[in-house]
């Protein structure tokens, strides 16, 4: 069943008045499992196209309810998956019918990250959401506390942290097996920009694809006209209205193993290292940033954690005293070092820890990201390790880096105000003004 598109700004104010209507009614209720009496939980996935794709096959054994996406031709796949589903094109809309929904996905452009998931969480659905959780650091915190508030089944997108790798990464470092670390890297060679070159905005227009609604894709971006060098994804990524670049994209990845192994929460501070000249519409390729964190509990002393995308590595990388692998995390300790990729990691110099006596496994092994939280959801399983209250203070500092890049100078973070007290006119990039007929909250 597919409903006819309405004008935005009439969605939009029916939009608020349901989403309104189900916070108060619900009062951000607890936990609930699936309602259906076969014992599979309903779900909705708004963005089927892409990674959105993936998930709709991830839930193929559950109640495909809904499907919603601005892209004609995604629905049509995904419909080969979930064809008893209803389609949508505009998410405002699948809301106003979701009573059958249990669960929701959202695999959207990350600008439209937290305007398909806010609904969600305040009408009491689980939400799995892929990464980056939003596009900025205020929709962020606004995410964050919502699903607090709704106390149901969350889940970002970053599928390495179910991964057997990480955890044994994680169980290393916990255990002490390099001693205290106060000294982190990590670094991606890929960046967004290079595969779809571009040194500024596009003056020109080109006609809209038949199967894509552009305006809805827009959102709440400021309108431009439509450009292939913005869609289909990942062009997207490097432009700062619809992502945030390598940082938020990768970042979510990669910077998500230090963050678990070392218990991170906010930054202190957040420095820009390197990168070309800040551009007021496009993310850097290569860049670095370094942000330092304050001592935790159970005994994690401060420690420095640089993030290095493109081009740039750290200066151990360039004196060949590690493996040069072309991404990794390297932990410094006071007894030793260990180097992690996605599949592998090393405990370094190898001559030192050669018949090292590995701790026991404590972190049980994860089904998958996807499963995960659809067996917690159902009451099959315990929270999801990357939940929303993980995922979005990692997410947070992944953004806050762009943030110091974009201001050009060294921040220092109030992370309870969310204030940067010495230089204030950087919080700009915190958030941004809607597009009218878009609002958050």
């Amino acid at each position: 069943m597919s409903k006819t598109p309405v004008s935005s700004s009439l969605t939009r104010r029916k939009f608020i008045k349901a989403a309104a209507a189900s916070s108060a009614v619900l009062g951000f209720p607890a936990i609930t499992h699936c309602k259906s009496p076969n014992g599979k939980l309903g779900v909705g996935l708004i963005g089927v196209g892409g990674r959105g794709r993936g998930h709709v096959g991830a839930c193929r054994n559950e109640d495909i309810i809904a499907l919603c996406d601005v892209n004609e031709n995604s629905l049509k796949g995904a419909l080969k998956i979930g064809p008893k589903a209803r389609t949508y094109k505009d998410f405002r809309d699948f809301y106003e019918t979701m009573d059958d929904i249990d669960a929701v996905v959202v695999s959207t452009t990350e600008h439209t990250h937290a305007f398909a998931t806010l609904p969600a969480l305040q009408a009491g659905k689980h939400v799995y959401c892929e990464k980056p959780l939003t596009r900025d650091v205020h929709e962020c915190r606004i995410i964050t506390e919502a699903a607090a508030k709704a106390k149901v089944q969350t889940q970002m997108g970053t599928q390495i942290h179910a991964g057997g790798n990480y955890r044994r990464v994680v169980e290393l470092i916990q255990s002490g097996a390099i001693g205290e670390v106060r000294e982190a890297h990590t670094w991606v060679s890929r960046a967004w920009g290079w595969k779809s070159p571009a040194d500024d905005t596009p003056k020109e227009a080109q006609p809209v694809p038949e199967y894509l609604d552009w305006d809805l894709w827009i959102g709440p971006a400021p309108f431009r006209p439509f450009h292939s060098i913005y869609f289909p994804g990942p062009k997207w990524y490097r432009w700062w209205d619809f992502g945030n670049g390598t940082m938020s994209d990768l970042g979510s990845h990669r910077n998500d193993l230090p963050w678990w192994a070392l218990k991170l929460d906010a930054p202190l501070t957040i420095e820009p290292l390197s990168g070309p000249k800040p551009h007021h519409d496009i993310a850097p390729a290569s860049m670095s940033v370094k942000y330092t964190f304050g001592a935790r509990g159970d005994g994690y002393p401060a420690v420095e954690h640089t993030w290095y995308q493109g081009t740039e590595k750290p200066k151990i990388w360039h004196e060949k005293k590690i493996p040069q692998w072309g991404d990794g995390t390297l932990f410094i300790g006071d007894k030793g070092m260990l180097l992690s990729g996605y599949s592998k990691h090393v405990l370094l110099p190898e001559n030192k820890f050669k018949g090292f006596e590995r701790p026991k496994p404590w972190i049980d092994p994860s089904p998958g990201q996807q499963a995960e939280w659809i067996r917690a959801c159902k009451g099959e399983g315990p929270e999801p390790l990357c939940n929303f209250a993980y995922a979005g203070p990692l997410t947070e500092a992944n953004h806050l880096g762009n943030v110091a890049y974009r201001a050009g100078e060294k921040l220092e973070w109030d992370a309870k105000n969310m204030k940067i007290p010495n230089a204030p006119e950087a919080e700009k990039y915190l958030g941004r003004t809607y597009r009218k007929g878009w609002e958050l909250g």
